[in-house]
């Protein structure tokens, strides 16, 4: 559910003094553009869709990944569900970590589901998998690295569907088990606390010759800068926990108009792909 979809702004520090930063290796010997990187204070933290569009999507953890964001200074305002995305100027605080650019704020009402790698209801195992077939080196599908959260999937047309993840920074297992306590009990009162993730848009779709269920994934990603906790205690207890995402519209494989069809889509009625329509 959309509770609020915000307009363009300029946020963001820097690059050099951002936190966090979308960047891309560079081939040996100048060979073009190699992996693009979500980084956290310097080290890569996640390893994005490839450059192409035409590999498959892709959000996979890294080893050197094991940063979170959260920002002290806002958790209390973040504990219930604020009417006003710009409350006590949480936007700015968090727009204070990532890179100077355009950001499309949204804040969003979601119910988060814990997906394992490998097990039911895996995105890599099942629908990516459907698509481009398995891995061609090593005869696995995609390995995300991380346990993550499945929040919403729809139908963008015929020929293309929309899957919203919200990925961790750090695996549920390094929560403490003490705070997720403490949500499940707040929201089995209800009461619907606040994540904050800076988020990207991927449009993959796989080269001419794939073996099976050709259409476009739409990868709407959002990365937890804040709400580690909140998230594992909706998805235990099956509650919803609000989502301000803060959509980078410089930095996915998405264009212009697709961004532009983002807000219709995102009210639409969930709906799983119905293989080979």
């Amino acid at each position: 559910m959309v509770i609020e979809w915000g307009e363009p702004r300029r946020l963001g520090v820097p690059a050099a003094q951002a936190r966090l930063r979308f960047e891309a290796e560079r081939r040996e010997g100048g060979g073009g553009p190699g992996r693009r990187l979500l980084t956290v204070d310097g080290e890569p933290a996640f390893e994005l869709s490839f450059w192409c569009g035409t590999c498959p999507f892709l959000f996979r953890r890294l080893e050197t990944g094991r940063q979170t964001l959260s920002l002290e200074g806002v958790r209390e305002r973040l504990t219930g569900a604020p009417a006003d995305p710009d409350e006590g100027g949480v936007i700015d605080a968090f727009g204070a970590l990532l890179p100077e650019g355009e950001y499309l704020p949204v804040l969003l009402q979601v119910e988060p589901r814990l997906v394992v790698p490998g097990q039911d209801g895996d995105y890599f195992r099942d629908e990516q998998v459907a698509t481009w077939g398995l891995d061609q080196f090593w005869g696995l599908p995609e390995y995300p690295g991380t346990p993550y959260y499945r929040t919403f999937e729809t139908a963008v047309d015929a020929t293309a569907h929309l899957y919203e993840f919200v990925v961790p920074m750090v695996p549920p297992t390094w929560n403490t088990r003490d705070r997720v306590e403490e949500y499940v009990e707040l929201m089995g009162g209800g009461t619907v606390p606040t994540a904050v993730a800076v988020s990207t848009l991927d449009v993959c779709e796989p080269a001419v010759g794939q073996p099976a269920d050709h259409y476009r994934h739409w990868g709407l990603t959002h990365f937890l800068l804040d709400g580690h906790h909140k998230l594992e205690a909706a998805a235990t207890a099956g509650r919803p926990v609000r989502l301000l995402s803060l959509l980078a519209l410089g930095e996915g494989l998405a264009e212009s108009e697709d961004y532009g069809r983002l807000p219709a889509l995102r009210t639409q009625l969930r709906s799983a792909r119905v293989t080979g329509t």
